[in-house]
């Protein structure tokens, strides 16, 4: 029988908005492209494991095969006379500080030194004239283990003062309550109660490149490291103890970075690199195949939770009652702040008067977890949202219907007491997103519009369709008492005859389009076009970390205060110009002009010789923290929200799913970007996609079983589906341009709209993520 003809997919060619690339153009709310597409498109750009030196060596790293056993011994001599090998360093070999750690936790084992506590941890490092002497070498060490029973349960590290691990470390890392009305009488007045335990997998970055880096031995005992990360100062706030070097000796540089999401906020091969170089005199390269970055990165954490919610029988929330446990894994990371964002945020954007929350954060023998992009938000909105489902369906109401009946608006105050400020009305959105047009029915007649595509796994038996809506809220920038700063040095002065801005910052440009952004703010600021952008270093001031949807605020608003105060340098020097006072003036187009008199002169006329240069901080409005008892506090600056509406195909039969289309309504403030703006929230809604549907790291009893891309799956553009987005522009008074972070919210709501769509095409409760066959078909 011969396989059915399948017509051709249709192609549309792509095309360009008007304004990208017009001549003159480029600033705030245009759409430029960013200066490194073609490189990157075309394989050209150089990322940080494309560097090269003469001389150099090549770093590796020698970790653990257990996630918890004692070190009894380590014997590095067959490696050290391996032939081409020029160091072996252990524990002993760390020039200073034993340990690092974010948030002064300092924690980490550069190298462990007595007992291994994850699966991966580095114990030894090689350095060799050639990548595969170095492997052959590592091979060659010989460590003797005592094994030990890994602690692996989370729930029994948050809630048992008897599990090993609470008695040798205490177990919890952080547990943040929050407490606001009367629970207990709710739970006596409520007519309808609704309960559930929710499951989040660990999901990973899955960014495409690897860590690495390059470090190389300056002739004043310090080091030059050229590495992808995220925040370099904070890289130099942990790299200079461990070396023993004050910060000034330790001069970082970002190298090209192949994605982040979070998982380079932690530290990975910097101090291992620096140590090979130091040690050796020479320069030394490192660089992680993919199997090694599985384990040398953090991860999301993965989380139980228990959910009970009780309301009025016409659907208005009187009580919740939550508990979420994360899973931190070995070390400390970015958990502390994770549980602050799960507590603050952990019910949402909904009017609720009674709340309890724990949030826990704990250690165990897992694979250790910090930062990734929704920060502790993702798995509460998860939870969160499938609640309100589940007590739409138990009052009679429709999904959308029972958000709007309890949904924030202007003045609302959230669980931690903090009131709602400037963002788009949620009820409007849900209707905006009900109201989109409905994709066509499914095309039976070519079997890749069907969930198994062209593996023939139907031709339409068993398929059904299903419709599921997500709201997500998520902090913007850094919060909880966190003096959140950003520096910006501009310089202006005239080049081979044209005015020419050269903005410098220590912002990591991620793939995120920051590069872009801060050249539109200097031509908007400085009505120049040639706008010249610093390669990020630590010889300008901090600039945090490229996370927590925060550079375009943050970092965005640095560079605009400088131009600022260089355009009122030009304008001091446009009144010694034209030898008069002169008021009312703005710059366009490189011109000086003045409300009452015209153009009074070329910026090159007033500049001359001259170089005008400029260096400030931007702080957002400060926060507060969580009080440790009842959570209250403002401690949020800034707060986004995005709806999903996410149309699925099931076939019930097989478990097989295919997203249809997803459409996105979010408040952004305001667009500056609208060619980066929608690339931001097109992939954060594939990574919620990916956690709704197949990303997971599968670990048993502490031991990963799929560090590969091979098995750890992620969403490829046949697996993403056509999207609408209605994007709105409620400006944030207190952010520059008004803008509101936009990066993180679609993560949030886009996973939970996957699951209620499949959830509405099955009938079935679905409470895990991401969803696997078996759970479709053996429910």
């Amino acid at each position: 029988m011969s396989a059915p003809t399948q017509a051709p997919l249709k192609q549309t060619p792509l095309k360009a908005p008007a304004d990208i690339a017009a001549p003159g153009r480029g600033r705030v709310g245009d759409s430029p492209l960013r200066p490194d597409g073609n490189l990157k498109v075309k394989g050209e750009f150089a990322y940080s494991s494309d560097l090269f030196i003469d001389g150099m060596l090549w770093g590796a790293t020698l970790r653990s095969p257990h996630p918890r056993a004692r070190i009894v011994s380590v014997d590095i001599s067959q490696a050290l006379v391996t032939p081409g090998v020029e160091a072996v360093l252990t524990h002993e070999d760390v020039p200073g500080r034993k340990c690092f750690g974010l948030d002064n936790t300092w924690d980490q084992p550069v190298l462990a030194f007595d007992e291994v506590r994850h699966e991966g941890e580095p114990i030894a490092l090689i350095a060799a004239d050639h990548p595969e002497t170095a492997r052959r070498a590592m091979e060659k060490i010989v460590v003797e283990y005592e094994v030990l029973e890994p602690l692996t349960d989370a729930r029994r590290a948050a809630l048992d003062p008897t599990y090993p691990f609470v008695q040798e470390r205490g177990g919890v890392v952080r547990h943040q309550p929050v407490r606001v009305g009367d629970v207990a009488a709710a739970k006596v007045a409520a007519d309808v109660v609704v309960s559930s335990e929710f499951s989040v997998g660990i999901q990973d970055q899955a960014f495409l490149g690897p860590e690495s880096g390059l470090a190389i031995p300056g002739e004043d005992g310090g080091i030059d490291l050229y590495v992808a990360t995220q925040w370099m100062h904070n890289d130099l706030e942990q790299i200079g103890p461990c070396l023993g070097l004050p910060k000034e000796k330790i001069r970082m540089t970002l190298a090209g970075v192949g994605g982040a999401f979070g998982g380079r906020e932690d530290l990975s091969m910097q101090i291992h690199a620096a140590m090979l170089a130091m040690h050796t005199g020479k320069p030394v390269k490192i660089v992680y195949n993919r199997y090694e970055s599985f384990f040398g990165h953090v991860h999301r954490h993965p989380a139980q939770m228990h959910y009970e919610y009780g309301a009025t029988r016409d659907g208005k929330l009187l009580y919740a009652d939550v508990e979420i446990i994360l899973d931190g894994g070995a070390y400390t990371s970015a958990t502390l702040n994770v549980v602050g964002n799960a507590a603050s945020l952990g019910v949402g954007p909904y009017v609720i008067p009674n709340i309890e929350i724990d949030a826990y954060g704990v250690y165990t023998n897992n694979p250790p977890c910090g930062a990734m992009r929704g920060f502790g938000a993702v798995q509460a909105c998860f939870a969160y949202e499938s609640m309100m489902d589940k007590l739409a369906e138990a009052c009679g109401l429709s999904p959308v219907e029972v958000r709007q009946i309890n949904a924030v608006s202007q003045g609302s105050i959230l669980a931690t007491g903090q009131v709602i400020e400037a963002p788009a009305p949620l009820a409007e959105m849900l209707a905006r997103a009900e109201a989109m047009p409905m994709p066509a029915p499914v095309d039976a007649s070519d079997i890749r519009n069907l969930p198994g595509g062209a593996s023939q796994t139907t031709h339409g038996e068993g398929v059904v369709r299903g419709v599921g809506y997500g709201v997500g809220l998520k902090n913007i920038c850094f919060s909880e008492n966190y003096d959140d700063y950003s520096t910006a040095r501009v310089r202006l002065e005239v080049i081979g005859g044209e005015a020419t801005a050269l903005v410098h910052t220590a912002a990591a440009e991620v793939g995120q389009g920051l590069v872009t952004l801060e050249a539109q703010i200097a031509r908007t600021e400085l009505g120049v076009t040639k706008v010249v952008i610093h390669p990020a270093d630590t010889k300008v001031g901090n600039s945090g970390s490229s996370s927590a949807s925060r550079q375009s605020y943050m970092t965005g608003g640095a560079v605009k205060a400088a131009c600022e105060a260089v355009r009122e340098a030009i304008f001091v020097l446009a009144g010694l110009y034209v030898g008069r006072a002169v008021s009312d003036l703005s710059l366009d187009g490189g011109k000086v002009v003045s409300v009452t008199d015209g153009v009074l002169a070329t910026i090159e006329d007033v500049l001359g010789e001259r170089v005008i240069e400029q260096t400030r901080e931007f702080h957002h409005r400060p926060t507060s923290g969580m009080d440790p008892v009842t959570g209250q506090g403002a401690s949020h600056t800034q707060l986004a929200l995005c709806v999903h509406r996410a149309v699925v195909d099931v076939d019930v039969e097989l478990g097989l799913v295919k997203v249809v289309e997803m459409a996105a309504v979010q408040d952004v403030g305001k667009i500056l970007n609208r060619l980066s703006l929608e690339g931001q929230i097109h992939g954060g809604s594939a990574q919620g996609l990916g956690l709704a549907v197949m990303e997971e790291i599968v670990v048993v009893n502490g031991l990963v079983k799929n560090p590969s891309f091979t098995d750890y799956l992620i969403p490829t553009i046949l697996d993403m589906p056509p999207m609408k987005l209605d994007i709105l522009e409620n400006a944030d008074p207190q952010a520059p341009y008004g803008l509101r972070g936009a990066g993180e919210p679609p993560t949030l709501s886009s996973t939970p709209a996957v699951v209620a769509a499949i959830r509405d095409a099955t009938g079935l409760a679905l409470t895990r993520v991401p969803i696997r066959p078996e759970h479709i078909v053996s429910s």
